[in-house]
């Protein structure tokens, strides 16, 4: 059972990083209504897949940093379609998103510098933030 849900959860999250250059692919023809369920797909596999290796007992290290891959990869796909269509609202909130902008930048530096590398956190805090973070995109 062990091997099968290793490789369920792996095409789970496979399926994101295959998704997200598809994601751009539909943004720049203009497929938004696409996108827009695509991408929720994207947020609910990244909310269920951590849940389900660690239900599963699965977790592994090349599975948690093709998560954090896919992930940023998500992620991005989701900025890019609100820099398309939504540019009235970066411009008007610009302010507080460069906060955020900051903030990521000085705990990636802080990661880089110390740690030779990026941080990849997979707590429970970490997963309801990008849960959040998923729902803000899907309904903005």
């Amino acid at each position: 059972m062990t091997k099968i849900s290793y490789r369920l959860i792996n095409v789970i999250t496979f399926y994101r990083l295959a998704a997200a250059p598809l994601l751009v692919v539909l943004l720049l023809y203009q497929q938004f209504h696409i996108f827009k369920w695509l991408l929720a797909v994207s947020f609910f596999t990244d909310a269920i897949d951590g849940w389900l290796a660690r239900t599963f007992r699965t977790v592994s290290l090349m599975g948690a940093r093709i998560d954090s891959i896919a992930d940023d990869l998500t992620v991005t796909a989701a900025i890019l379609g609100m820099v398309l269509y939504h540019h009235a609202f970066l411009r008007s909130e610009w302010p507080l998103i460069a906060i955020l902008l900051l903030f990521y930048l000085i705990q990636n530096s802080i990661a880089l510098i110390r740690f030779r590398k990026l941080t990849s956190f997979h707590t429970y805090l970490a997963k309801a933030a990008a849960v959040l973070q998923g729902v803000f995109f899907i309904v903005f």
